[in-house]
């Protein structure tokens, strides 16, 4: 069993095009989030991240754990950071490891990007530019017949799920809309001065049939950061802790966005289903759903990967109400990455901790106390479900 809690949450103010230097962001997220959890700077003995450090897109991973390390002034007994796992999600089950263990107390979990102000003409921030080679493993594959970019790989998987379960743009939208109508509620989305109508999003241009511009996330500049603490230490901290139950990361296919055997999966579905076995707690239990929304297929995918549903009845489910505030499994409170802004599922999770410790105002779930959250789109996911006493 896993002996981890989330003690503490920070995040910086979310912007386009903010030109601040990614560690000002960070710092902000950081400093927020040591205070959230009634500790100090000297509490902190552990750090990670996803990916760590890298150029080979524009602003989606600036900062290492070592200048990060140095700038908070932190003296850690245990750090990591890696591009390989269970996508986002990794960081998060790496401390929550590592304090288990005992390889830590108190691990300061993050994620920054400056991926707007990366943003130009010529290089953009979604389609990796840097120094690594793209002509290598699965995108040589995809790459020579113009798919680009995440936006045309997760195309895919909409279409194949349209043509065999009849779903529809509508339904999509539903997601879209609804999200948006979330984020007018919380004052730290971006998208928040105007409601998104259907005939809107019906109306927007494409970007990789069928998905059109708000199907898609919106690269911001931010910082998020999560403090995991080992249970026995978050019993006395500022917060009511939040224990991790139960985590999945299992990957029975091959790590590809266009060979998995059904297109109508991912790798959501090994991951949730790997959590489920570690659980007494079943879907019925679940309050609160903060799902991995890079494309908005994304959630009707991960909606049936957790079993909230079964197989191909996502569009139905999604038609009567139930991810929308005030329906059984309201998904995505804060807006998501649609309409909040795009932290790589680090903003679902404050969210989730937000409706936990009862502050999310106008959007608030009333006793919210279960949530899963998952992250990651396509090959790779990691699954995580957290409770409140």
């Amino acid at each position: 069993m896993l002996k981890a809690a989330i003690t503490g949450i920070g995040m910086s103010q979310v912007g386009r095009t903010t030109m601040r230097p990614a560690i000002d962001h960070l710092a902000d997220a950081a400093l927020a989030a040591i205070a959230d959890a009634g500790l100090t700077r000297d509490d902190i003995d552990g750090i990670t991240t996803y990916p760590g450090k890298s150029d080979t897109s524009p602003g989606m991973s600036p900062l290492g754990v070592g200048e990060v390390r140095n700038a908070l002034g932190l003296k850690t007994r245990w750090h990591s950071s890696s591009g390989e796992g269970p996508a986002q999600m990794s960081p998060l089950m790496i401390a929550a490891m590592a304090v288990t263990t005992g390889q830590a107390r108190h691990v300061l979990v993050f994620r920054a990007l400056t991926e707007s102000s990366s943003q130009s003409a010529g290089r953009r921030a979604s389609i990796p530019s840097g120094s690594g080679s793209r002509l290598t493993g699965w995108t040589s594959w995809l790459l020579p017949m113009g798919a680009y970019s995440a936006a045309t790989w997760t195309a895919q998987f909409a279409s194949r799920i349209m043509h065999d379960y009849g779903l529809t743009r509508e339904h999509l939208g539903t997601i879209a809309v609804g999200q948006r109508s979330n984020a007018m509620k919380n004052p730290r989305a971006l998208m928040r001065d105007k409601p998104l109508t259907m005939e809107e999003y019906m109306a927007a241009r494409p970007i990789s049939t069928p998905l059109c511009l708000f199907d898609c996330d919106i690269p911001i500049d931010g910082a998020c950061v999560i403090i995991v603490s080992a249970a026995d230490a978050a019993k006395d901290l500022r917060r009511p802790p939040i224990h991790i139950e139960a985590m999945g990361a299992a990957l029975q296919e091959k790590d590809s966005w266009d060979q998995r055997a059904d297109l109508t999966t991912m790798a959501s579905h090994d991951a949730a289903a790997d959590m489920w076995k570690r659980t007494d707690l079943k879907p019925k239990d679940v309050d609160v759903l903060a799902l991995y929304d890079g494309f908005s297929i994304f959630v009707p995918m991960w909606i049936e990967a957790f079993g909230f549903c079964g197989k191909g009845e996502a569009p139905d489910f999604i038609a009567e109400g139930n991810t929308l505030l005030g329906g059984r499994f309201p998904v995505n409170t804060g807006g998501g990455q649609l309409s909040a802004g795009r932290l790589h599922g680090f903003g679902l999770l404050h969210e989730a901790c937000t409706q936990f410790w009862g502050e999310g105002g106008e959007r608030q779930v009333k006793d919210a106390k279960t949530a899963v959250v998952g992250m990651g789109g396509g090959p790779l996911a990691g699954a995580m479900l957290i409770r409140r006493d």
